[in-house]
């Protein structure tokens, strides 16, 4: 039997990330997400219910410096990662403890506020391209003419019109 193990996530930072550094010097970084879920309430009560899920993401080397760089609390963001589930001893109690956690392997940024952006906030657009080492985020595209670099934009289309659709 295949296994899998991916989880797609889109939600707010509810604390500006900070970046730190193992012994060995690579990044790292822990932010959590809100993640809002509406749904009609009972047949009686027909209003629009919301509860919200908070998630813990860890970012390793580029993927963290990336979220230091841009993202502040509130901004939304796509991550794309997979689970792990952390086992300790409590020092305390000496119980045995778990948390699960999400280790994100791509990351895409949104305005700030899911709408119009904050002016200090680097503006993003859909579709972002690959960095090295993974990362799929969107580059800020506005007061950077040379962004993103020439190799990365999108694909030419050579398929001409829409009847010459090779399939």
């Amino acid at each position: 039997m295949a296994n899998l193990n991916k989880v797609f996530l889109m939600g707010n930072l509810t604390a500006d990330p900070e970046l730190r550094t193992t012994p060995k010097g690579t990044a790292v970084t822990d932010i959590r997400l809100a993640i809002n879920r509406y749904f009609a309430g009972t047949p009686e009560n027909n209003d629009r219910q919301e509860e919200t899920t908070f998630v813990d993401i860890t970012l390793w080397n580029r993927q963290a410096e990336i979220a230091c760089t841009y993202l502040k609390k509130g901004q939304g963001v796509f991550i794309e990662g997979r689970l792990q589930l952390d086992s300790w001893e409590d020092r305390q109690s000496g119980q045995k403890r778990t948390k699960l956690r999400v280790i994100g392997e791509n990351l895409q940024l949104f305005p700030r506020g899911g709408g119009s952006g904050d002016s200090s906030a680097p503006r993003q657009q859909s579709g972002g391209y690959q960095q090295q080492g993974g990362s799929n985020y969107s580059a800020p595209r506005s007061g950077n003419p040379g962004y993103p670099p020439q190799s990365a934009q999108g694909p030419v289309d050579d398929f001409g019109d829409d009847d010459d659709i090779p399939f």
